[in-house]
């Protein structure tokens, strides 16, 4: 057999292996359709969007994955026909913190996949009434990076919003330097972008772009838009954000941290059940007495909880009184989540958990 030959025999397989697909996702959507015939007919405010659901098959997918392809790879194409397939259910309206080709945009759509409509918004607070009011089903807004540390305008937000964390994602974060047009770094004057980015690339700039001001903007996505308008500015922003503004890369991946992650969290108004590998974040207080964030702690431990984040913010109630936001792996509804945690309101003035959902599985 010649090599043409061979080469006509993969191709034929190919074209085999995509009819059979083609039918194979078909059959799929057909059965989400039939899904949601059942849910809506046993009861019409149904939910259709399950995010322990979701993670379940997704993890099942990895693990049954032979390759060559690697695990988050096959993620990303079933969490495609998912979203595809969800949208015969129920179309979901996603809100993220704006304007278009922001990393909150790109979070929202790794968690949910292209086939939802993702809303932009000017501010963290809009997108929780967004979500509050119904106008949209669920929301994305950044929490906190590895190299920068907590968003406090999310955190301080969960004080008074009903909503609850019902998903998480993690981003790799990857700046870029932009342009209107290519340039020589000497020509920039005016550098903009989130503070959160400018902070995530301070050393980058100290060493090449001395010269230039830094202008904090409400978002990377505002800093390019406005750098397409403006001559001898650059923006720190993402390849999509360059895409969608028509910008130039003058430098490419100018983070300090080549592990430079984001952490974002889907809010919505229901909680999300158990998917065997979860997360719970709670809210508490107490008062201001020797030991106190102690007993708040140690029923964690004593119940074999382990804690995975915790952060203080003033109460904005009384001057110097705090609230702590805490993160321990488990569901509220897993026994030694749920003893601790039962331990741990005999002890404060206040918890309130913020939601069980599963850990970020791409």
């Amino acid at each position: 057999m010649s090599g043409q030959d061979s080469l006509e025999t993969i191709r034929a397989r190919i074209d085999a292996l995509d009819e059979q697909l083609v039918k194979l996702i078909s059959e799929r959507a057909r059965c989400a359709q039939a899904v949601a015939g059942v849910k809506r007919a046993g009861d019409p405010r149904a939910e259709f969007y399950r995010p322990d659901r979701e993670a379940r098959i997704l993890r099942r997918i990895q693990e049954m994955n032979p390759g060559p392809l690697d695990d988050e790879e096959m993620g990303r194409l079933f969490r495609e026909i998912m979203s595809a397939c969800l949208a015969l259910e129920e179309p979901l309206k996603v809100a993220f913190l704006g304007p278009e080709g922001t990393f909150t945009q790109a979070a929202a759509l790794k968690h949910f996949g292209h086939s939802v409509t993702t809303v932009p918004l000017g501010a963290i607070d809009e997108v929780f009434r967004e979500v509050e009011s119904g106008a949209a089903h669920y929301g994305v807004v950044p929490v906190e990076n590895s190299a920068e540390g907590v968003v406090t305008h999310t955190l301080d937000r969960f004080m008074q919003s009903p909503l609850s964390i019902c998903g998480e994602v993690a981003l790799r974060i990857h700046h870029q330097l932009l342009a209107a047009e290519p340039m020589e770094r000497i020509r920039i004057e005016r550098v903009y972008s989130h503070q959160q980015s400018l902070a995530q690339c301070r050393e980058w700039l100290d060493a090449n772009l001395p010269q230039a001001e830094r202008i904090p903007v409400s978002s990377n996505a505002a800093a390019a838009r406005r750098a397409a308008q403006e001559k001898g500015v650059a923006a720190i922003a993402s390849e999509a954000a360059a895409e969608r503004y028509g910008l130039h890369t003058i430098n490419a991946n100018i983070e300090d941290s080549p592990d430079n992650t984001t952490r974002f969290l889907v809010i919505g108004p229901n909680a999300s059940g158990p998917s065997g590998q979860d997360k719970t974040s709670l809210l508490l207080s107490t008062s201001n007495r020797p030991g106190s964030l102690f007993r708040l702690l140690e029923p964690f431990a004593r119940a074999d909880v382990s804690l995975t984040r915790i952060e203080s913010r003033p109460s904005h109630c009384v001057n110097w009184d705090y609230v702590f936001f805490i993160d321990v792996e488990g569901h509220e509804n897993d026994d030694k989540v749920r003893k601790a945690i039962e331990a741990v309101r005999k002890e404060a003035d206040l918890v309130k958990v913020l939601g069980s959902y599963p850990r970020a599985v791409l």
